[in-house]
């Protein structure tokens, strides 16, 4: 079953280009990543998905109602985290999450307790008095106190230490073993490529490639590093299939695809001291398809 189901989303901005014929769908149980740098259209999207602002065209679907028409029906399965959070500056933080919990009419006192325990946020602050990062966890457990089925994230990470941001991810992976599916919208692919399974990538308003994590990462490309002894032709390893070229000195770097006899066979020719094998990071991978549209 499909929890988001997008196709041919667009949403124009007059002349201006917001998204151009968006579609891609995200599985129940399923953490997937939706990736591009900012101003991709990421944000747009999620805002159409989330009926915060309308389609010029297209649809999009989420528990297989209409986002638009079902707007308020569907609200109350969702938890948002937006890039940015803006609250009432004179509320206290424990006052303003159980304001937020009264739109569920559900008891969520113990919930909140338990979340602000695992994000270390003080529950009697004024919001005023907070930091970015203490912000950015009010918005956290706001956007789960209510467990929703389905966790839209946008930039999530924004603000938070490295510490917090693991106990942010533990949070996650707890809620995901409950049955609960995230799309993360993120343009730090470490992150993604640790809790995804699967990722869309967005170039410029459009969808460029939407592929596992596994196949991004193991099947379609390796990561060489080759240490070479004495002097060598800077033209030999520029083959089919071979990306990201660099030399430097006596070593040679690149991303290959395709078959690894050849390969194997250009290494034969030349004198080697050492050579590595590795899968290539998410953000590696990334950048060469989008050089690659270019």
């Amino acid at each position: 079953m499909n929890v988001i189901e997008i196709k041919n989303l667009t949403k124009s901005y007059g002349k201006a280009r917001g998204i151009i014929d968006v579609s891609f769908n995200v599985e129940e149980g399923e953490i997937f990543g939706f990736i591009g740098p900012n101003g991709a259209g990421k944000s747009t999207t999620i805002r159409t998905l989330l009926a915060l602002i309308y389609p010029t065209s297209g649809s999009a679907a989420v528990f297989g109602k209409d986002c638009v028409k079902f707007a308020p029906e569907i609200s109350k399965e969702i938890g948002y985290l937006p890039s940015e959070v803006f609250y009432y500056e004179k509320m206290r933080v424990k006052e303003l999450l159980e304001y937020s919990a009264r739109f569920y009419k559900k008891d969520c006192s113990k919930r909140i307790k338990y979340l602000a325990e695992a994000m270390d946020l003080d529950l009697k602050k004024r919001i005023e008095d907070l930091s970015f990062g203490n912000k950015k966890k009010v918005g956290i457990v706001q956007c789960l106190l209510h467990e929703p089925k389905l966790i839209i994230l946008d930039e999530p990470t924004s603000g938070l230490d490295p510490l917090m941001q693991q106990k942010f991810f533990d949070l996650l992976l707890e809620e995901n073993k409950k049955g609960a599916t995230i799309l993360l919208s993120s343009h730090i692919l470490t992150e993604v490529q640790r809790l995804c399974s699967r990722v869309a990538i967005i170039k410029e308003g459009r969808i460029i490639k939407v592929e596992k994590i596994s196949d991004l990462t193991e099947n379609n490309y390796k990561k060489f590093k080759v240490e070479i002894k004495g002097s060598f032709d800077k033209d030999h390893f520029k083959v089919s299939g071979v990306n990201k070229l660099e030399v430097e000195n006596n070593t040679v770097s690149f991303l290959f695809k395709g078959n690894i006899n050849m390969i194997i066979k250009k290494l034969s020719q030349i004198e080697v001291s050492n050579v590595w094998v590795e899968e290539p990071s998410l953000e590696e991978i990334f950048m060469h398809y989008y050089e690659k549209e270019d």
